[in-house]
Parts: C-alpha cells; structure tokens; sequence
C-alpha cells in the first residue's frame, strides 16, 4: 500500500473543501482541459529533478511511476518505506510553489505557509 499525498494549484481564497472537491472530481476521472498552472510544472520539475519519475530508479520514492500530473495538480503515490526526506522536500517544495497538499490518508488539507498565516 503506498502513501499518497497530492499537491493542488487552486484559486487564491481556495479552502480546504474546495481541495477536497478537486480530489474528488479527479477520482472520478474529471479533469479540466487547462493548460499546466506554472505552479504544478514549477513543482513537478523541482520534486523530479531530486527524485526522477522517468524512468524510475530502483531506489526511487514512488509506489506509482510515473507521477499522475494535470494542469492544476500532481498526484504522489510514495513508496511506505520511503525516507522522511522525501516528504520533507514534498512539504517544502509545495510550499515554495504556493500549493496546497493534500493528505488522502486523513483527508487533511495543508496550505502554502505564507497562507497559513492569514
């Protein structure tokens, strides 16, 4: 079973429910035609580069390769056993691109840092 968080590039004001909304058009295959947020591709390129999706490593994070990525998010199915690291440069790297992270485990919705003061 693997540990899947995901990053969003929503609307500023966007809540934590609007991110599960998103989530859960994903899952149900609804994606809008929209060329890539800068955000996402900011992110995708950044995790990607430390951690490459194509062609996976053998030491690679990830349960799933390669990243599920949309225009306005990217979806990180990570390997259990993976280093704290990982999730450490996820969180920062998020945080870095304005992105809200989504936690499928808890359904817990973190916003970029400089959000979460408002």
């Amino acid at each position: 079973m693997s540990f899947d968080l995901s990053v969003w590039a929503l609307m500023d004001g966007a809540t934590p429910e609007d991110v599960r909304e998103a989530v859960q058009r994903c899952r149900q295959g609804q994606h809008e035609d929209r060329q890539a947020d800068p955000r996402v591709v900011g992110f995708y390129q950044a995790i990607t580069a430390a951690y490459p999706d194509r062609p996976a490593g053998a030491d690679t994070p990830w349960a799933v390769a390669p990243l599920h990525t949309a225009g306005d998010h990217v979806e990180l199915n990570l390997d259990p056993t993976c280093e704290d690291q990982v999730l450490l440069d996820i969180e920062r790297l998020a945080g870095e691109h304005r992105l809200m992270l989504f936690d499928a485990q808890d359904g817990s919705v973190y916003p970029p840092p400089a959000h979460a003061n408002r």
